[in-house]
């Protein structure tokens, strides 16, 4: 890790990934300490963007989103202009849950959630197709999630 982090560190974060909302005297309880010196942790850690936020995680099967797919996109342009263009393009279809730049046999690596086939077909005509430069496109249908992580390991 780029950060140095103690063991405590490492604890605290480990706990606040698997609930945000515990209270900072728990959250102290926990990994040992007093509630002071883990609030002066957790907010330098915070300032220094280690943290970089709170939210909710929300369930996306239980919204109706099980159709995931992976989007292989290949550009037609991959000049600087043509880059900022498709970015900033994709970062607006809600749909995308995430994107990658890929150094490879191809350009982006577009992952989407969707309602079922019909919306993924909507989703890939009438959003992924029509951004700025892409020249074709694969996709992969997800049968089944067998790993999905939220945060990365913190050993």
């Amino acid at each position: 890790m780029s950060q140095d982090l103690d063991a405590i560190d490492r604890r605290i974060l480990n706990e606040l990934v698997a609930d945000a909302r515990l209270p900072v005297a728990e959250l102290a309880r926990r990994v040992g300490l007093s509630k002071t010196p883990v609030a002066a942790r957790i907010k330098q850690m915070e300032e220094s963007g280690l943290i970089k936020g709170y939210r909710a995680m929300i369930s996306p099967m239980k919204l109706g989103l099980s159709h995931v797919t992976y989007i292989e996109l290949r550009l037609s342009d991959t000049r600087e202009s043509a880059l900022k263009a498709f970015n900033a393009a994709v970062r607006a279809i809600p749909e995308v849950e995430e994107c990658y730049m890929i150094a490879g046999g191809f350009d982006y690596l577009v992952k989407i959630r969707a309602r079922d086939m019909a919306d993924y077909r909507r989703i890939m005509a009438e959003e992924l197709s029509t951004l700025p430069h892409v020249h074709s496109s694969s996709s992969y249908v997800a049968m089944e999630a067998v790993v999905e992580a939220s945060a990365p390991p913190l050993e």
